[in-house]
């Protein structure tokens, strides 16, 4: 299997992050990136590709062209103000307050476009969210080719609570559904996104929530219980001509193998019958035991299984990485889903 890497990541860097009342050291770090290169290297996998440099056209065939030119200045316009730390929004629209308006300050703007607070910029995330993107991208552009029938794109930062026009939960541009356009674009008729994250792929979800060329399908927790709370409920079903294209199966807390297994057949049996050209998988590994922010418990082994079973829908294959911060064990469950895919 082909793997794709940008060493830009390494430029998004934020100082800490605010969560259940503490500034912590960040859970999605470049940590997690160093634990899978050290898992594949110790796994026989050859150094990562570098990707290709698509620039923004592909980009901008999922994205609002004025939140992607915000992405861009946002550290600069930062830093010009005098301010040296992570930039971060500080207000969000909420019921009975105006959103049909965008600010003219800079913080105005961070909160416009933005649905948490979890996801700071620093003098190096847009070049690191762009060389996300693009590694997305080359692994589709390989798919769309023939020149592979499977890849693992390494994206850092992750993407999928990433939407049109507004960023969070450590996501800026979406990566899977940037991929998926492409691939759209460059041939295939239909493709189905998988998305195995514990986290809801609001972001994906609400691209493609009115189209009936893209499939999207999310095993994750409960939203009424978790992250990101207001979509991922089972009743979202798409709407207009992506009608029946969207399938929500949420798992309260503690799910393990057996009901996430379930819940992956499911999820595999309804992409077999979109008769999709391609998949792309969201591939988070936050589902694991282990998870300081999650509460599923999928041990390591289980992760084979879950590269088997996707290998057995026979479909050209993106893996795209989203959440996974148990950063001891992250590589061991990366290496985990390859090679059961590969077995399968």
């Amino acid at each position: 299997m082909r793997v794709i890497l940008a060493t830009d990541h390494f430029r998004h860097c934020p100082e800490s992050e605010f969560t259940r009342g503490q500034l912590l050291e960040p859970f999605e770090r470049p940590a997690r990136v160093e634990s899978i290169l050290r898992a594949l290297e110790g796994a026989g996998y050859g150094p990562p590709e570098p990707p290709r440099s698509f620039g923004l056209a592909p980009i901008l065939r999922v994205h609002d062209a004025a939140y992607v030119r915000f992405l861009e200045a946002a550290y600069p316009e930062w830093a010009a103000l005098g301010r040296r730390s992570d930039a971060v929004p500080i207000a969000w629209a909420i019921r009975g307050l105006r959103s049909d308006r965008v600010p003219v300050s800079l913080d105005g703007r961070l909160s416009y476009y933005s649905f948490d607070g979890s996801s700071p910029f620093t003098a190096g995330t847009w070049q690191a969210v762009r060389s996300s993107a693009d590694t997305a991208l080359t692994g589709a552009a390989a798919l769309a080719s023939g020149d592979a029938r499977a890849v693992f794109s390494l994206c850092r930062p992750p993407g999928h609570h990433a939407a049109v026009d507004y960023f969070g939960g450590y996501c800026y541009l979406n990566n899977a559904a940037i991929a998926a356009q492409y691939l759209i674009d460059h041939g295939a008729r239909r493709v189905a996104i998988l998305d195995v994250d514990y986290h809801h792929g609001n972001g994906t979800q609400s691209i493609y929530y009115r189209r009936s060329d893209v499939l999207f399908v999310s095993i994750h927790a409960n939203p009424a219980i978790d992250y990101p709370y207001f979509l991922g409920y089972a009743d979202e079903t798409g709407e207009g001509a992506g009608a029946g294209c969207n399938l929500n199966l949420p798992l309260d807390h503690g799910a393990d193998w057996p009901r996430w297994g379930a819940a992956l057949d499911t999820a595999c049996v309804a992409i077999s019958k979109f008769g999709a050209d391609a998949l792309v998988v969201s591939l988070g590994l936050d589902t694991f035991r282990g998870d300081p922010i999650s509460s599923f418990a999928l041990e390591s082994a289980d992760y084979l299984k879950l590269g088997t079973r996707i290998a057995r829908l026979g479909m050209p294959t993106l893996l795209a990485l989203e959440g996974g911060y148990a950063i001891a064990e992250l590589g061991t469950n990366v290496v985990n889903v390859l090679s059961g895919f590969e077995a399968g």
